[in-house]
Formats: structure tokens, sequence, C-alpha cells
């Protein structure tokens, strides 16, 4: 034996390695009814991990970290790619490993190569075997074991996804008033209603305008009529954007949503006109869609078509428009709800450099009685985000409209996933690399929109009988929330150390106790109440109409739209990953600590008559409590339904 020289370390050699998850908790030996036919073709994407994953991460995390060297020093895409992308000798690899077991090569990107082939040559390259399994009344396929790769490969490859047939799980985290007429809470109905209720629809310009009597015990004796849905200027004035005096000049912002309206640009031209502010200029709006291209489009297909997703575009688009009215905003519209495409309108995005910040307004659940999320496809994300941070480039996604997104609370929220098995934080929402949005209940003082005061987004509703001599349920249920909770999922990073409090971090959703500290979200938070709505222009195929909408949808590219603002503030420098730049803002006058001065033994409910009109020949009265969030409460300083605060105008300052 010669042992080599003492300065040289041993290399050791390259082992084959098991990627967990790719065997979902459903492929279970009781409900398989049998080997997948050999000849049954099928399509697997396989992300690549570059050449240098950690690096990537490394520098995403330096770079938009105050103090260090390579803070503010973005790369370019090439520069990226150069860096940290795939080499040519690792796709030849994976391209070699693939035809070998008798796989063709379907597509590719920077990020990926799309395999295809029989559920033979599936089973050889993946050393796994495809079975059928009896889910939820159908047949699904996955592998029943773990995929293996081969050493050849195993460092090459980030992940695969497409062996098992898991539903898609995203969808937007917005409801507009109208809809949620259709899901109207039961129960017991109890007191009978004093004299003094409305008799016609009515709202009030601001909080407190207009007040009504005959609300049952339990609600103050002066109850306000639901506010009127906000318009762009009002939340301007309200946030500190029109006192800053910034419109997002020089910035853009990117908005990513599946499928895309053909009248988006009208749209929003006609929105903008109507209440005071300025169409789209020239060139200042783009779109990245592809109608050909667009799947999963029936109404049993789990994504709701491209009207399904038509009102959360319009409100994206003409809420950052009217956040950030001389920001360029370019719409990328994936071509369905699945992980697997919104991925590839990310990746678009960053490998393009098409915006300095991007929002979404959609997300989806860690775990679900459909399947968790899987590893690798949180790799594929977190790798885009990385990216991103590099670039200078940041993601704000919505934190959801079902408070805790526990079962209980999506047994009566208008706006949850009922496939949920617990209490539990949205994905990608909670993602340690993105911004998460949280949702407040804005009160203004005026018409003109001052500030007045926020409460956290969550709704006790109850509803008026036809007959007008009840309530049912009485005092109401759950029905509308913010999303946010500790992740059992990821762990606690680096920019929320000093200020989350230990026992959000180590108290789970489910009660349990965490050793390590974990990640909590919201990040940050702005309005999104259904009950405090902003108001939305659309036709998509029908007559322009506008309504309300709410949900943290809202909240999202609101904040989007100011960190725009933002973005002007510093000379069109980009801000890149915000997230340790509002930790490190967070006690100062950046934000309003939004508290829910509601909560406490012998206080009053915040409330108000939501009076939504004449629907169907009759009048609808909702009786309706803010602040009642499912399972998250706003407390003094962080907390687990708004985050840091809501940002002020000296947020907005503090960057020039």
């Amino acid at each position: 034996m010669v042992l080599a020289p003492s300065s040289q370390a041993a290399v050791p050699a390259p082992s084959a390695r098991t990627l967990v998850g790719t065997s979902p908790q459903w492929a279970a030996a009781s409900a398989d009814k049998g080997a997948t036919p050999s000849s049954q073709q099928l399509t697997a994407r396989v992300y690549l991990a570059g050449q240098d994953p950690a690096g990537l991460a490394a520098y995403a995390k330096a770079v938009s970290t105050a103090g260090t060297a390579q803070y503010d020093r973005f790369l370019t895409p090439a520069q990226v790619q150069q860096r940290f992308g795939a080499t040519p000798a690792q796709i030849a690899a994976v391209h070699a490993w693939a035809t070998g077991a008798g796989l063709q090569i379907a597509g590719s990107s920077a990020h990926y190569v799309d395999v295809h082939g029989t559920a033979a040559a599936v089973n050889r390259a993946f050393g796994t075997h495809l079975h059928e399994y009896a889910v939820q009344g159908e047949l699904r396929q996955a592998p029943s074991s773990d995929a293996v790769l081969p050493a050849s490969v195993a460092s090459a490859i980030l992940g695969v996804t497409g062996l098992s047939q898991n539903a898609p799980r995203n969808r937007p985290q917005s409801i507009s008033v109208n809809a949620s007429e259709a899901q109207l809470a039961t129960g017991t109905a109890k007191p009978k209603p004093k004299p003094g209720l409305p008799t016609v629809a009515t709202c009030s310009d601001y909080w407190g305008q207009k007040t009504v009597s005959g609300a049952p015990k339990g609600y103050t004796a002066k109850t306000s009529f639901d506010q009127c849905s906000f318009t762009p200027a009002q939340l301007r004035k309200a946030y500190g954007v029109t006192a800053s005096g910034l419109t997002g000049k020089g910035a853009r912002v990117a908005i990513v949503d599946a499928y895309g309206s053909s009248t988006m640009l009208a749209d929003a031209n006609r929105f903008a006109t109507a209440h005071g502010d300025r169409a789209f200029r020239k060139g200042q709006y783009t779109e990245v869609v592809d109608p050909a291209a667009w799947t999963r489009t029936g109404p049993k297909d789990g994504c709701g078509g491209a009207a399904g997703w038509a009102g959360e575009e319009s409100l994206d688009v003409e809420m950052v428009h009217g956040m950030a009215p001389d920001a360029d905003v370019v719409y990328v519209g994936a071509n369905s709800c699945s992980d697997q495409d919104l991925l590839a309108a990310l990746s678009t995005i960053v490998d393009k450099h098409l915006a300095d910040v991007v929002s979404n307004s959609w997300s989806g659940l860690m775990h679900s009685t459909s399947g968790d999320e899987t590893p690798a496809q949180v790799a594929a994300y977190e790798q885009i985000f990385q990216q991103g941070a590099v670039e200078g480039i940041g993601f704000d996604f919505s934190s959801g409209d079902c408070g805790d997104e526990s079962p209980a609370a999506a047994a009566t929220g208008t706006n949850c996933d009922p496939t949920s098995t617990r209490a539990q934080t949205g994905f990608p929402s909670s993602d340690t690399w993105v911004t998460d949005v949280g949702g407040t209940a804005l009160a203004v003082r005026n018409k003109a929109g001052a500030y007045g005061f926020e409460t956290d987004m969550g709704t006790q509703r109850s509803v008026l009988s036809a007959d007008g001599k009840s309530w049912t349920p009485f005092p109401g249920t759950f029905y509308f929330g913010g999303g946010g909770g500790t992740s059992e999922d990821f762990a606690q990073p680096w920019y929320q150390g000093t200020v989350v409090p230990s026992t959000l971090s180590h108290t789970l959703m489910t009660g349990a106790t965490s050793k390590t500290a974990q990640r909590v979200t919201p990040d940050v938070a702005m309005n999104g109440d259904l009950y405090t709505s902003v108001l939305v222009g659309m036709s998509d195929g029908a007559p322009y109409s506008e309504g309300g909408y709410g949900g943290t949808s809202v909240s999202a590219p609101e904040f989007s739209g100011v960190q725009a603002d933002a973005i002007q503030a510093r000379h069109g420098r980009p801000i890149g990953f915000a997230n340790p730049a509002l930790y490190e803002r967070f006690g100062s006058k950046s934000f309003t600590d939004v508290v829910n001065h509601t909560l406490g033994k012998g206080k009053q409910p915040l409330n108000a008559v939501a009076d939504l009109g004449v629907v169907s020949g009759s009048l609808r009265i909702r009786l309706v409590a803010f602040g009642r969030d499912y399972g998250l409460a706003a407390t003094k300083g962080f907390d687990n339904a708004t985050g840091v605060g809501s940002p002020t105008e000296a947020y907005l300052n503090s960057f020039r």
C-alpha cells in the first residue's frame, strides 16, 4: 500500500445519493394497486445543482447584509451563471445518464433538464419502481421507494420532480367581496336584532363616519359602517407614499400569476384614470405570456383556468401601479398554477433580470392531504430566490388568508385550503429567502386616506337572517385572516435572531416545543382584510366593472409598490432581498407596530356593520368583529400576525 503524502488530503470517491421525499407519504403499501405498465410514458424534470450551490447561498446572504464586503455588490445573470451555474461537463453527465437509461431529453434550461420515456426507463434511471396508488378516490402514480441517483450525476442534480402525480396546490390569496357572498357561515341563530339597522346599502368614506345601532349584546352601542373600498390614492396617503413624494420612478416590478388577461392594460389604464391617477405611459407595462402553452385550464384541473386568475392579475397590476405610478411593470404569466410552471416564470425573471422586485400573490401548503411539498421542489425555489438576491431582486409573497391554516380554521374560513393536515405556514411564503407579507385591517381618518389605525387582518362574522329577526351564527365564526406563524420546516434565518421572541421561534403551531429556533412569519404587513377592501377594475371578456377585493393578495403588491418607491429613494439602486433591511429597521419609526387593542379581558370588539348591498333582491347585512385572526395575534413588538409592522413614510425616507 502506498500512502499519499501528508500534505495531500484524500478525496472521497463519489457515491450514489437517495432523493429523500420522491416517494410521497400517500404511496403506502395499503393503497398500492400494482406496478405502472412498463410502456407508459411520462416526463420528469431534473433540476441542476450548479457548480457551487453552497457558494450561491453564501453570496446571497452576504450581498443582502449590511457590513459585509459583498454588500450591495450585485452580479449580472451572466456572472451568476459563470460563477454558480451548471457547467457544460455537469450537463453532459446528466444527458449521458438519462439517455443511457433509455430516456430522451425533452427540453432544458439553465436550471433543469426535462427527461421523457417509458416507466421502465424511468425505473432504470432512478433506481425505483413506479406504482399506481388509490388516493382520495383516484389512481395516482408514484415511486414505491425514494429515487436513487448514481454517483456519476449525484452532485450535479439538485432534485427531481414529476415522478409522482401530486395535485397542484398553489392558488390566489384573494377573494372579491361579491364572491364571499356565496360562502355564508351557518350555525345557531340567537339574538333578535334591535331597531336601527340599515335599510339601504351604504358604506363609510372613513372609519366612524357613519354608525348604526341595533347590534346585539357584546358589540358597541354605536357600530361603524364598513368603509368603502379603498382607492390607490387613499392607500398612498395612509402609508406615507404621498408625503414622501416618491413614485417608483426608475424601479421595475414583476408580477407573477398564472395565465393572463387579454384586457389587462386597457383595464388598468381605465381604472387609473377613473380614480385620478395616470395611465401607463407607452412601454411602461409589458407582458410575458404564452396562451398556446397554457395547461390545466379545465374546470377539474385544479387551477381554475385564466378566468379563475383574472381577478388576481387585475388586483396585482393595478395595486403595484397605484402604489408606484412611475415604476415599470412586467406581468409574467405562468402556464398553469403548478410549481413547475410558476418556477419557470420566476426563472425567466432572474435569468433575464426583468425586475428589481417580484410580487407573488399566491402560495400553497407545506403539508397537505395531497402530499407534502418535496425537498426537491423547495430546493428548486430556493435556488431561484438566492439567484435573485445575488442579482439584486427581491421576492414578495402573500402570507395567506386562513390564519394558522389549520383544519379548524378551514372549517369556517372563506379562503382556506381544506386539504391542510395541521396548523402550519404556507409555501413559498414562509421560505427563508422571500419576504412574507401579512395582512392588516386599515382604518382611515378622512376620505383622502389619512392614517387612522390598523389591527391584524382577521374577522369574525355573523349574518343577519333574511327576515331580519336573528344573527347566524352568533357571536360569529372565523371568516378571514392573515397568515403567519412558526415554521416547522425552516430554521430561524440570520436576520431574525435578535428580533423574534424566543417564545415564538421555539413554539411550533401545533403547540410542540422546538429545540431549535425556527423561522416565524410574516415579515411585514399591510392592508388586506376583506372588510377593508380595495377597489379593482376588470373586464376580461365581460363588461368592465369595479368591485372590492381583500386578502394578503392585496398586501403583497402593496408592499412591492412601496419597495419600488424605496428603490427610487436609493436613486435607482436595487434593494434586493429585503428582509435584512426590514429587520435592521425594526423598532424604529420606519414601521407602525400593529397591535390588536381589542384583545384582553373586558375589551370591546372593534366592529363594523358590513353592509354589502342588494344581492338576489334582498339586502345582506353582516356584523363583523376585527382583530380576530385564527391562532395568530398582533401584540406589541414583533408578532406572528403582522411581523415588524406596516411601513411608514419614515421607512421610505430611510433609503434616501
